[in-house]
């Protein structure tokens, strides 16, 4: 079944197949025409014989009439006859001295017929006569006669039936020819993508970083080798973060994991006291706490990449939603002994639990990176289509090849990759994928010794 279906779906024999088509087209069209001309042709050709025969007898006929002279122009339509089998003569007259060629009820039925050229269909003959009717007025003794002159057209209509035969025949080899060669001028035509489906086909996991770069190429195939390459950078982007991305979330579960087996593998060591065992049954509700935040984090970034939209979307004044916030972190803020300022404000459809989260999370990274005794400013700027929400905290200058990647998944400055119950490098990604819901988009900026963290909203 999938040989059939690859044959059916063959480029080459889909080009065979419209070549085989153009070319039947083609050889039916000039097929016809010449027929028609040869043909026209052919029928002209026995309306002449009998015009130039006629023309030879005619003088004759019309000069004479008496019997001596009659028994002459007998005697030279036989001989007319002998020549040539295809020639029949008729004379019909009221005087049966004067007839010729013994001319049956029907002969004299035709004969009493319009002059001229006409078809006449004789029992012993499987094809018609062309026949010529002419008037011959009375001389002399001679009566007024009419005189037959016949061509059998069977010479004509099998020579019409070997050009039919012939032309079908040349036909169906034209088909078959340029069907074979189109077949193989498609073969050739199509080696090039043939290449590259093989260099494609090569390129799989962790093979990634190739690049289909056969050359020279057709124009129609640039354009596409263009796109897959660009498709294959994409795609080892893609597979490089999810790489990188399933190492940081063992990293990241395999930590609080690594401390609940320890701390209850030690606990059951030997028998401990009541306040022993709450201890530790506090601290691994600590680390279940942070690996179900991580867990939790991690499903709500994989709904938001299957394409989740903020639904649920209110008209809320900015500042108000970051006093709300505020409220929330205040315990968190008098500890890191930190000052919030809020400036500006801006009314936008938003979804308030994830504008909320958001916020969170933007103040907690300011809050972790802020020195005691300083102030984070949240800006809220109107553009032109959209609103800037920006919290800026005073900390040392972030290096450039840093900025664009702080919103990616378990991204952290710092090599070490330092963790804590507070910071799993979840926080900024949630940020991003929040402004996304939105129909927003999120932005950093380091300069004058401040750090600035923030989304774009639409108006």
């Amino acid at each position: 079944m999938c040989w059939r279906a690859a044959v059916s779906n063959s480029i080459a024999l889909r080009l065979s197949g419209m070549f085989t088509l153009v070319a039947l087209l083609v050889f039916l069209l000039i097929g016809w025409a010449l027929y028609q001309q040869v043909d026209k042709g052919l029928g002209l050709l026995p309306e002449a014989e009998l015009d130039a025969r006629y023309s030879v007898l005619e003088s004759a006929l019309n000069r004479y009439g008496t019997p001596e002279h009659w028994v002459k122009i007998n005697a030279k339509l036989n001989l007319l006859s002998e020549e040539d089998k295809r020639i029949r003569f008729w004379v019909v007259s009221g005087d049966a001295g004067y007839e010729y060629g013994a001319p049956d009820a029907q002969i004299r039925a035709f004969a009493q017929g319009p002059l001229g050229k006409r078809d006449l269909t004789l029992p012993d003959h499987p094809y018609p006569l062309k026949v010529l009717v002419s008037q011959l007025p009375a001389k002399d003794q001679r009566p007024p006669l009419r005189f037959l002159i016949g061509i059998d057209t069977q010479t004509f209509f099998e020579t019409q039936h070997r050009l039919l035969t012939a032309l079908i025949s040349l036909a169906i080899i034209g088909v078959l020819l340029a069907s074979a060669l189109g077949y193989w001028v498609a073969r050739i035509g199509l080696k090039p993508l043939i290449k590259l489906s093989q260099e494609a086909q090569r390129l799989a996991p962790p093979r990634l970083s190739g690049r289909l770069q056969l050359s020279p190429l057709p124009p129609e195939l640039n354009q596409f080798v263009g796109a897959f390459n660009s498709t294959l950078g994409r795609v080892e982007q893609a597979y490089s973060r999810l790489e990188s991305f399933n190492a940081d979330v063992a990293h990241e579960l395999r930590s609080p994991l690594t401390n609940l087996i320890g701390q209850t593998q030690v606990a059951l060591t030997r028998g401990r006291s009541a306040e022993h065992y709450f201890e530790v049954l506090q601290s691994n509700l600590e680390e279940l706490e942070r690996l179900r935040s991580i867990i939790n984090d991690m499903l709500f970034l994989a709904s938001a990449d299957q394409g989740s939209k903020a639904t649920m979307l209110t008209s809320t004044s900015l500042a108000d939603e970051v006093a709300t916030t505020l409220d929330y972190l205040d315990f968190i803020l008098e500890d890191a002994q930190v000052k919030v300022e809020v400036s500006g404000d801006a009314h936008v459809q938003i979804e308030k639990a994830h504008l909320r989260r958001a916020l969170i999370n933007l103040l907690n990274n300011a809050v972790q990176h802020t020195a005691p005794g300083q102030v984070i400013r949240v800006q809220i700027d109107v553009q032109e289509h959209q609103v800037a929400i920006g919290v800026a905290n005073p900390g040392e200058a972030i290096a450039s090849e840093h900025l664009s990647r702080l919103f990616e998944r378990f991204y952290r400055v710092d090599a070490s990759r330092s963790n804590s119950g507070a910071n799993h490098g979840l926080g900024l990604a949630i940020v991003k994928a929040i402004a996304l819901m939105h129909g927003g988009d999120v932005f950093v900026r380091s300069d004058g010794g401040m750090n600035t963290f923030g989304i774009y909203l639409p108006v």
